[in-house]
């Protein structure tokens, strides 16, 4: 989807894919097949480029630093990028800032619960720091036994972040770009609704009201501040009884944001584009009433021309090869009246091919 808007931004596009069968192979200007974890492969890559920038979390930071070190331009940087990869240093320094986060700590047994971790009936959410996606290494024990063989199982391999399992309201998430010279632009805050650890359906406008689009106006700008971020970044916060928690973040364009291509002036692909190669950002205002995301997760026949005839939905295949439980695409429904959105894009992504169900 960054193809798709680089022609059009002047930017020439290298990528470093994994395989032939890589979905961005098919749209790039220039191809290196390679492994990005691999510093004669990223060498290679740095060779034909100005700037390296990313469409994933799953990669090497030390490697990053010493390509930095060298002269390679990297946006976001690896300190910037260390935020989303380890959500352990994410914690500290977020908890360090003041801003709102969970109550976490960090173990590799049992034996090292705080005090306010060992409560039976308040199991907390354990998580690997590093490598998940998606709801992978993300784990909510059902009593206290499962508990501590989780975290010793986990413990074995490095420290295990343990969270208070938080009293959800809702979900939400925000879309924020940051230029080279600091300039930051916020998209609209979308609800985002969560099936098996994957983002469901996103829904424009958000089902908060003001005060909390504020606050959340306020901590993204802080967010993209501490962390120095260059490009996009999607935040997702929890809506709590006593307001908005950090969950996660995503220093890359983001599933929540994927709306933006038809819900707003400029795509957040765009916008990342803009932002690494030096360029002015793009408005980030929404030009549509409402909108409706949802994601394709598996299926073996998609009826594509089907979804994509239903009115007001815009259907996107990511070329990926179909299997049960991967995301493979997404529609989106645009108009005016958000029930009526949420039921065409639901039926597309039905006959698009998804196994996930509607949230009421």
């Amino acid at each position: 989807m960054m193809s798709d808007e680089a022609l059009r931004l002047n930017v020439h596009l290298v990528v470093l894919a994994t395989a032939n069968d890589d979905s961005a192979v098919a749209t790039a200007d220039t191809v290196i097949l390679g492994d990005p974890r691999s510093r004669e492969e990223l060498s290679t890559l740095a060779a034909q480029c100005e700037v390296i920038t990313f469409d994933h979390e799953l990669v090497d930071l030390a490697l990053l630093q010493e390509l930095a070190a060298d002269g390679v331009v990297l946006r976001p940087s690896p300190d910037a990028l260390r935020y989303s990869v380890d959500k352990l240093f994410q914690r500290d320094a977020f908890a360090a800032a003041g801003l709102p986060v969970p109550a976490f700590c960090a173990v590799r047994t049992p034996a090292e619960l705080p005090a306010a971790f060992q409560d039976a009936n308040r199991l907390p959410v354990l998580k690997a720091p590093t490598g998940g996606y998606d709801g992978r290494g993300v784990h909510f024990p059902a009593d206290v036994a499962e508990r501590d063989e989780l975290i010793t199982a986990m413990g074995a391999h490095g420290p295990v972040l343990v969270e208070e399992r938080c009293t959800l309201l809702s979900e939400v998430a925000q879309m924020v770009v940051r230029s080279v010279d600091g300039d930051v632009k916020l998209y609209p805050l979308v609800t985002t609704v969560q099936a098996d650890g994957m983002c469901n359906e996103v829904r424009y406008p958000v089902s908060v009201d003001d005060d909390m689009r504020e606050r959340a106006d306020e901590l993204t700008r802080r967010i993209a501040a501490v962390v120095g971020l260059v490009g996009v970044m999607a935040v997702e916060y929890f809506v709590t009884p006593q307001g908005l928690l950090i969950n996660e973040l995503a220093l890359r364009p983001h599933n929540s944001g994927h709306w933006t291509i038809e819900g707003c002036a400029t795509s957040q692909f765009a916008n990342h584009l803009l932002a690494v190669s030096g360029q002015s950002l793009g408005d980030t205002d929404a030009v549509v009433s409402a909108a409706v995301m949802v994601n394709v997760v598996g299926n073996d026949v998609p009826a594509t021309p089907e979804a994509a005839a239903i009115d007001g939905v815009h259907v996107h295949d990511y070329g990926k090869a179909w299997r049960s439980g991967r995301k493979l695409g997404h529609v989106t429904a645009t108009g005016d009246d958000l029930r009526q959105l949420q039921m065409r894009a639901w039926k597309s992504a039905h006959l698009y091919g998804t196994r996930t169900q509607e949230t009421q």
